[in-house]
């Protein structure tokens, strides 16, 4: 059954909670309207104006805390609750309006009533307000052991650092083994502080050797997981949570129970269900046994399958290890089927706080008086659950940073002593180092450089000087070409008399070919050319011609008599030898043979010129410091630092700051978004041949991963493209891999296209890899990122702002006013709120 509730200009349908979920939110039934002590002291010292980190089992009952201060939301200022997913969002904003609270929405996708007193949101949707100084009354931050995620940890953790003094914070988890060093963390920022914990579970768990179940199960039932539920269903531990490692795991599970488990009582689902639902998952349903993963449209999963757990409709529920943060239902047992699971296309194995969260999901208060851990034959049991000692993940947040840089600059402050004192901020006791630390501390240097890694290479350089021709020391130049007849010897300079090069041997070792002679000689120098053998003496009157020199002037005979040489071929061979730059001076008569020899004034020689113009040969050299290092007085000081390449230093190579750390526009780009997909639209808007209309479709890939391109190359497409053209092909962890952004994947684009242009086109792309909710989910992630682009700052850039009037365009376009066929229906729930809503026009 579905009800409908208003939201901005548009109703949706929304299923009618279970009478035990309607019991449930009664506020004068509900079974923790009695705060616990620990809950009192939390709200306290929240009304105390402290900061509270609650440190309590799941179940326990954290939220309450929040309900408690808020008085229903009334007459405390706004209050923020943020959650990890957009599906909790959209579960906490139907509880809570259920109550008759007035509450808002801002997920990305969706931003409704924002001037409500409460508003229930993911944390990245109001980091940016909350750096800018414009925080609640009261921001609360459920599941924050978020910080140590490597993928979204920089976004929680900043907008904490940066929280303003007059927002309160209310931290919440169950999985943190170090909230002391959480408050110590808020302490040092000057907040008040205070930690909450709480270690009793309400609904204690209790440990099954599944091996060792008694029940006597049929021999027709087959099978390691049949056998195994069988016999759990019948002790009266059902209904059971099976976490198993893949999708392909949970369906396949989830179809051999259905297969093997008799049924003498199935479930009857309504039409509409079975139409969410789909064939398969339907037959399983009625067997009361479903299985859970995110390549299941939200509809089935929100929709169906989650209400008909907290129901108690079902024996079994089969789920993916990576949604377990995600599940918003727990069952009276839970077996885990794996070690390890897979996120991204990489085997994760299980830690400790990840198997925590999974058999946290054991127990249902106030329907189960103990939850039972099923110990299976991977052999985890509840020892192996426990927190997770939180740290931040080490990684530097490019977006926030260059954003705050661009504002310091726009007021005349210095944007890099800005990004360190926010990096000092952070969750951490070994600081952040942007490289440019040791820099700020001396800004005016003879070098002007301003990255630590640039003046720690500048001091290590060695500059070649030479001696010139003056005696004056200069920095070695290029060598280029001179002829010989002009090239000095450079070590004759401490001398006195510049010597010719003509004039050392050694100098003229590879010039020229034949024999090192003498062609003049005077009182303190030798005229050095060389001598070659032209014609071999036959006889007195006869000589033969040398091989080379009847191809060099094309004579025709090997002898010649004496006359002839003289006269003809003489002639010939001077005319030939001074067109190659080594005029004969004379030719020497010997016993055997007749010799030219040859100037080697023409030729030339690779050397360096000095600044008065003179080429020298083998100057008197040395090498010393840079000119600015060597006047400057922080030598010992550069000397120390490091070489290894900085943030501040990548910055500069990706030309996204200038040299005094201003954000570039590339730069500027990249501020307004997370993680590398900036640094790919900025290359993308740079490319002038990129056309706007296949660009606006391409985005889609950015967070497409691996599950789109089939058997395709993943990064391959346009955008990847011009991503590799403007980096390279360098990674960078968190930003580049290969020069794309790490979740890129090829062939989302496609598909995005055909169903923003036909909605009915979805189902025609879903195949054994790729199921509805990742189309949903990346459809969702598209529009996320359009809205992202239509409110991000303007650019004097003109492509840049087509393309925001592009994303405006497709975010405002009119759907549909008639209510149309479930496929349909639930493309608009993806398009708009990832939620378990159909959408129409009102």
């Amino acid at each position: 059954m579905f009800s409908r509730l208003r939201i901005g200009d548009f109703d949706y349908l929304v299923p009618v909670p279970t009478l035990a979920e309607q019991f449930d939110q009664l506020p004068t039934l509900n079974q923790v309207t009695v705060p616990d002590l620990w809950q009192q002291q939390a709200v306290t010292a929240l009304r105390e104006g402290n900061d509270v980190v609650v440190q309590a089992p799941t179940g326990a009952g954290k939220t309450l805390i929040f309900e408690l201060w808020s008085n229903q939301g009334k007459n405390r200022g706004q209050a923020i609750y943020t959650v990890p997913t957009r599906a909790l969002a959209n579960d906490k904003l139907a509880e809570w309006r259920a109550r008759g609270w007035n509450v808002g929405i801002a997920t990305g996708d969706l931003a409704d009533n924002l001037d409500a007193p409460v508003i229930v949101a993911t944390l990245e949707t109001q980091k940016n307000r909350l750096i800018s100084g414009d925080g609640p009354a009261l921001l609360v931050v459920d599941e924050y052991q978020m910080i140590g995620d490597a993928d979204r940890g920089l976004n929680y953790e900043l907008a904490l650092a940066l929280a303003p003094p007059q927002t309160q914070l209310l931290l919440l988890s169950g999985s943190v083994a170090n909230p002391q060093d959480v408050v110590k963390w808020l302490q040092r920022l000057g907040r008040k502080a205070v930690l909450i914990r709480y270690e009793h579970r309400p609904v204690p768990l209790e440990e099954v050797q599944a091996n060792n179940l008694n029940f006597h199960v049929p021999s027709e039932i087959r099978g390691y997981w049949p056998r195994l539920v069988a016999k759990a269903l019948a002790e009266d531990l059902g209904p059971i949570l099976i976490f198993a490692p893949r999708r392909q795991a949970a369906a396949s599970m989830a179809a051999e129970l259905a297969r093997w488990l008799p049924n003498p009582n199935p479930l009857n689902l309504s039409t509409e269900q079975k139409q969410i639902a789909g064939e398969n998952l339907a037959k399983m349903l009625k067997a009361r046994i479903a299985y859970h993963h995110s390549g299941l449209s939200y509809g089935a999963r929100a929709g169906v399958i989650e209400p008909l757990a907290k129901a108690g409709q079902l024996r079994v529920v089969v789920a993916t290890m990576g949604l377990a943060a995600g599940i918003n239902f727990s069952l009276r047992s839970v077996a885990l089927a794996g070690e390890s699971y897979r996120r991204d296309n990489v085997e994760q194995p299980l830690r400790g706080d990840e198997i925590l969260q999974m058999f946290g999901r054991a127990g249902r208060r106030g329907l189960d008086e103990t939850g039972f851990v099923l110990v299976t034959a991977n052999e985890i049991r509840l020892r192996d659950s426990h927190p997770c000692h939180l740290s931040r993940s080490g990684m530097v947040d490019w977006g926030a940073l260059l954003g705050l840089m661009t504002a310091a600059a726009q007021q005349k402050r210095d944007p890099f002593t800005e990004a360190v004192r926010v990096q000092e901020r952070l969750f951490t006791t070994k600081p952040i180092v942007l490289g440019v630390e040791q820099s700020l501390k001396h800004p005016v240097t003879p070098c002007g450089l301003h990255t630590d890694a640039e003046r720690a290479r500048r001091i290590r350089q060695r500059v070649r000087e030479m001696l010139n021709s003056r005696g004056e020391w200069e920095r070695v130049p290029n060598p280029v070409e001179a002829p010989v007849k002009a090239v000095k010897l450079g070590a004759s300079i401490n001398q006195g008399a510049l010597r010719s090069v003509l004039t050392d041997p050694e100098a003229l070792e590879k010039i020229g070919s034949g024999e090192l002679v003498v062609l003049s000689e005077d009182d303190s120098d030798k005229i050095y050319g060389r001598g070659i053998t032209v014609a071999d003496k036959l006889s007195a009157d006869r000589v033969i011609i040398a091989k080379w020199i009847r191809r060099l002037t094309n004579w025709n005979g090997r002898q010649a008599p004496m006359e002839l040489w003289n006269e003809k071929i003489v002639p010939l061979v001077e005319k030939r030898l001074a067109q190659q730059k080594t005029p004969v001076v004379r030719f020497t008569q010997h016993p055997n043979k007749i010799v030219a020899l040859v100037s080697l004034d023409e030729l030339t020689m690779k050397v360096p010129v000095d600044t008065h113009g003179v080429p020298l040969w083998k100057p008197v050299e040395r090498e010393v410091m840079p000119p600015d290092c060597a006047q400057c007085s922080l030598t010992d000081v550069c000397r120390q630092l490091p070489t290894a390449t900085g943030v501040a230093l990548l910055w500069r190579r990706l030309n996204l700051v200038d040299a005094a750390g201003v954000p570039t526009r590339r730069g500027q780009i990249v501020s307004y978004f997370s993680h590398g997909d900036g640094l790919a639209l900025a290359a993308a808007l740079e490319d002038e041949r990129y056309k706007l209309d296949e660009l606006i479709y391409d985005l889609a890939n950015l967070d497409a991963g691996y599950r789109f391109c089939g058997e395709e190359n993943r990064w391959g497409g346009r955008l990847a493209m011009v991503c590799q053209q403007a980096y390279g092909i360098q990674s960078i962890p968190g930003y580049l891999e290969n020069g794309v952004p790490p979740k890129y994947g090829s062939g989302a684009e496609q598909i995005v296209a055909a169903v923003h242009k036909n909605p009915l086109n979805k189902h025609g792309w879903v195949n054994e890899f790729l199921g509805a909710g990742d189309i949903d989910r990346i459809i969702i992630e598209w529009r996320s990122f359009l809205q992202q682009i239509s409110h991000a700052p303007p650019l004097d850039w003109a492509r840049w702002t087509a393309l925001q009037a592009m994303a405006q365009a497709i975010l405002l376009e009119t759907e549909s006013p008639t209510l149309i066929d479930l496929p349909a229906l639930e493309f608009q729930q993806t398009k708009r709120i990832n939620h378990r809503l159909i959408l129409r026009r009102h």
